[in-house]
C-alpha cells in the first residue's frame, strides 16, 4: 500500500512540475527549487503618479455660416472612421457664431498620448509623433490636474518630444541605464492606450539594438502596446525608465506581440540638446551606403560581409572632398569599427558637426585612411506637392505622382525624380505618403513623371515591383505587389 501511495504521489509532483515550469520559467536541477513570483504593484503604485496622459488640439477656421460643424464631421470621420452622430434623426447641424475673441476659429481635439514627468521642475518627454502638429498640448496628472504646456522640443528622427509644465509638488521618475538591460528581463509599461489612463501592462525584453532602419537601434519587448500608449515609459524592475514607448509591428493596427522603445540613454542625449537650444544637431559626410554582400566582400578580399559600402558620393559633401568614392567600404569611423552598414549612419549622426574625423576605407585589396571635417544634417523639411492641371489617374501601384519644380531639385539637390501626389492600394499598405520623392522604379532612374507611368504601364502585373522612396533625408527601397485596375 506505501509503495502503491509513494508511486501515485511522486506521479502527481511530476505532474504539478510540468504544469509549473513554462509560468515560472526555472530549470529543474533538484527536487529543491522555489518557483519565483513576481508582484508588479509597488512599482506600479510608485511609479503611474508620475506617468501623463497627453491631449493635444488643434484649431479650425468656422465656416461662412459660423458653424464648425463640418469640420468636426471631418474630424471625426478622419480619427474614428464613422460620421459624427447628429442629434436626431435627420437633424441638420448647428448653427453657431464664434464666440468674442475666437478670431473665427475653434480648438478641436486631435489626438491622445502619454508622457512622463523627468524632473521636479516639470520637464515631460513623450515621443514627436504625439505632439507634433499640435496646436496646443494638455498634460493630466493622475490626481486630476491639467496644465496646458509648452513644447520645448520636437526630434522627429527620434521621435523624441520635451514639453513643460509649471506645477508644485510634481512626481517624476528616475531614468535607468538602457545599455545595461538584459534580453528576457521583466519590464513594465504604464500608459493610456485607447485613451484608459494609467494602464499597466508587463512583459519581457525580447531583444536589444533592434535595427529598425532608424538613426536610433530599439528596443523590442513583448509588451501590450497600443495606440495611445505612444510616448509612455518603459521601466526596468527598479521602477527606472529604460525606454519610451513608441512603436508596435502591427498588421491589425493594435498589439500583435511586439512593441518598440527608444532607449532612454539615446532618448537623454536629444533631451539635452532641445532643452539647450530646442533642436538637435546631427552630422553627415555626403554618401549613400548599401550592405556589403558575402559574394562582393569576398571578391574584394574581404573575410566577411563587414563594413558599408559605398554607393554614391555627393559632389562638395566632406566624403567627396576627403577622396572617399562610390565603391569604396568603409571599415572603421573615428575609431569605431562598422560591423554592419547600418551603424555607420548612426555613428556619424551622433558625432557633432564640425567634427575633424577620420575614416579607414578598403578597396582594391588595400585600406587607406582619409580625413575629413562632418558636415550638418539639415532638419527634416516636408516635401510639398505642386498642383498640376493633368492629374493622373490611378495605376496598378496605387501611385499618383508629379514632376519636381526647379525650386525643389534645388531643394533635395537632386536633378531627377517625382513627388507622390497621391496614394492608394499597395502603395499605401506599404507605408508611402504624399510628399515622398521617387527616385528608381526596378532599377530605372525616374526623370519625370511620363515616363515613370510609361514604365508602371508595362510591369508584369505578377512581378514585384521596387521603388526607392526618399522621405526627409533618408532613401529606402519599397518592394510593390501590382494591384489590376478595375
Amino acid at each position: 500500500m506505501n509503495k502503491l501511495m509513494n508511486k501515485f504521489l511522486s506521479g502527481f509532483l511530476v505532474a504539478t512540475l510540468t504544469l509549473a515550469l513554462p509560468v515560472a520559467g526555472v530549470v529543474v536541477t533538484s527536487p529543491a527549487f522555489a518557483i519565483p513570483s513576481f508582484d508588479f504593484t509597488d512599482l506600479a503604485e510608485k511609479a503611474s503618479p508620475a506617468v501623463v496622459n497627453i491631449r493635444t488640439t488643434e484649431k479650425v477656421n468656422l465656416n461662412p455660416s459660423g458653424s464648425a460643424d463640418d469640420e468636426m464631421q471631418e474630424l471625426f470621420k478622419r480619427f474614428f472612421g464613422v460620421p459624427l452622430p447628429q442629434q436626431g434623426p435627420g437633424a441638420a447641424p448647428k448653427k453657431r457664431k464664434p464666440m468674442p475673441g475666437q478670431n473665427g476659429q475653434e480648438e478641436v481635439p486631435r489626438g491622445v498620448g502619454s508622457g512622463f514627468i523627468v524632473s521636479p521642475d516639470g520637464y515631460v518627454l513623450t515621443n514627436a509623433h504625439v505632439v507634433d502638429g499640435a496646436d496646443e498640448v494638455y498634460v493630466k496628472l493622475t490626481d486630476k490636474r491639467e496644465f496646458k504646456a509648452k513644447v520645448i522640443g520636437i526630434d522627429k528622427r527620434s521621435d523624441v518630444a520635451v514639453v513643460k509644465i509649471d506645477g508644485n509638488k510634481l512626481p517624476w521618475l528616475m531614468t535607468g541605464d538602457s545599455n545595461k538591460i538584459k534580453v528576457g528581463e521583466w519590464v513594465v509599461a504604464i500608459g493610456s492606450p485607447f485613451n484608459l489612463d494609467n494602464s499597466v501592462s508587463a512583459g519581457i525584453v525580447s531583444a536589444k539594438s533592434r535595427d529598425t532602419g532608424d538613426l536610433i537601434n530599439l528596443i523590442q519587448t513583448d509588451v501590450a502596446v497600443n495606440p495611445g500608449n505612444s510616448g509612455g515609459p518603459l521601466l526596468n524592475m527598479g521602477g527606472e525608465v529604460i525606454g519610451i514607448n513608441s512603436q508596435i509591428y502591427s498588421r491589425s493596427g493594435g498589439f500583435m506581440g511586439i512593441s518598440f522603445a527608444v532607449p532612454i540613454d539615446e532618448a537623454m542625449r536629444v533631451v539635452d540638446q532641445l532643452k539647450a537650444t530646442g533642436k538637435v544637431s546631427r552630422s553627415r559626410i555626403g554618401i549613400r551606403l548599401s550592405e556589403v554582400p558575402k559574394e562582393v566582400a569576398e571578391s574584394f578580399g574581404l573575410s566577411k560581409g563587414q563594413g558599408a559600402f559605398v554607393n554614391m558620393v555627393e559632389p562638395g559633401m566632406p566624403a567627396d572632398k576627403a577622396g572617399i568614392v562610390a565603391g569604396d567600404i568603409v571599415l572603421d569611423f573615428n575609431g569605431q569599427p562598422v560591423t554592419k552598414w547600418t551603424e555607420l549612419s548612426r555613428i556619424v549622426a551622433n558625432t557633432k558637426p564640425g567634427t575633424k574625423s577620420t575614416v579607414t576605407l578598403w578597396n582594391k585589396g588595400k585600406t587607406r585612411t582619409v580625413t575629413l571635417v562632418t558636415a550638418e544634417l539639415e532638419q527634416d523639411k516636408p516635401i510639398k506637392p505642386k498642383a498640376k492641371e493633368e492629374t493622373v489617374k490611378s495605376n496598378i501601384l496605387g501611385l499618383n505622382v508629379i514632376d519636381l519644380t526647379e525650386e525643389q531639385k534645388r531643394e533635395l539637390k537632386v536633378t531627377s525624380g517625382v513627388i507622390i501626389e497621391s496614394v492608394d492600394g499597395s502603395a499605401e499598405r506599404a507605408g508611402l505618403q504624399q510628399g515622398d520623392l521617387i527616385s528608381q522604379l526596378n532599377n530605372t532612374e525616374i526623370k519625370n513623371a511620363k515616363q515613370f507611368n510609361a514604365l508602371i504601364a508595362k510591369l508584369d502585373s505578377k512581378k514585384i515591383a521596387v521603388v526607392l522612396v526618399r522621405r526627409g533625408d533618408a532613401s529606402q527601397f519599397v518592394p510593390l505587389r501590382p494591384v489590376p485596375v478595375n
